[in-house]
């Protein structure tokens, strides 16, 4: 199912944004399929011992959900961003949690060469990955959103183009860029020699 397959979605979470409480409530049913395929996508990247699973990830997103407040929400493949970008980032705390648990630590390496096709990053490089993402945000927010809606979202390039309102050849020169720019300065930060 497209992001943006039907009206229905899109209305209840207009409703939701101008406080109707009960409007979550009738969307959750209706995007719970997705929210949980981008959940198991998120836990396929983690170690097999993580202590979360895919329904407590989707469980822990929609409680930070109803707490966001005033957000003008778009439409269903914005909603869809804005969760997926909580999973990742209650991913990263976990991460960032057991490492301070443990002592150490390693370089870390992330390979973002095959992005998006197959984003297999570890725990520890889930945490280098979002601290280069905090930096380049700061630096160009567009195309930290770029990188947010693609890999973490799971989005086309269309529907990217399509939420943050540019043509999809800018974001694709927006993703070749900021993936550049992402492995540069993971590299950098871990003392890794370019290639």
């Amino acid at each position: 199912m497209s992001p943006n397959s039907d009206s229905g979605p899109t209305e209840l979470l207009r409703a939701w944004s101008q406080g109707d409480g009960s409007a979550l409530e009738r969307l959750v049913p209706l995007v719970y399929g997705e929210l949980h395929r981008l959940a198991r996508r998120y836990m396929r990247q983690e170690r097999p011992d993580h202590t979360l699973q895919a329904t407590s990830l989707v469980n822990e997103a929609y409680l930070r959900l109803i707490d966001v407040n005033r957000v003008e929400w778009r439409d269903r493949a914005h909603f869809l961003a804005v969760a997926a970008q909580m999973m990742r980032r209650i991913l990263v705390e976990s991460a960032r949690k057991r490492r301070r648990q443990k002592r150490g630590g390693g370089a870390v390496h992330v390979n973002l060469d095959d992005v998006p096709e197959s984003p297999a990053v570890k725990e520890r490089d889930l945490v280098a990955l979002s601290d280069a993402l905090g930096a380049l945000a700061t630096l160009d927010a567009r195309m930290g959103q770029v990188v947010e809606l693609r890999f973490f979202g799971g989005l086309t390039v269309e529907e990217t183009a399509e939420i943050l309102k540019v043509s999809p050849e800018t974001v694709m020169r927006d993703w070749k860029t900021a993936k550049a720019w992402l492995l540069r300065e993971i590299r950098r930060a871990n003392h890794i020699p370019a290639s």
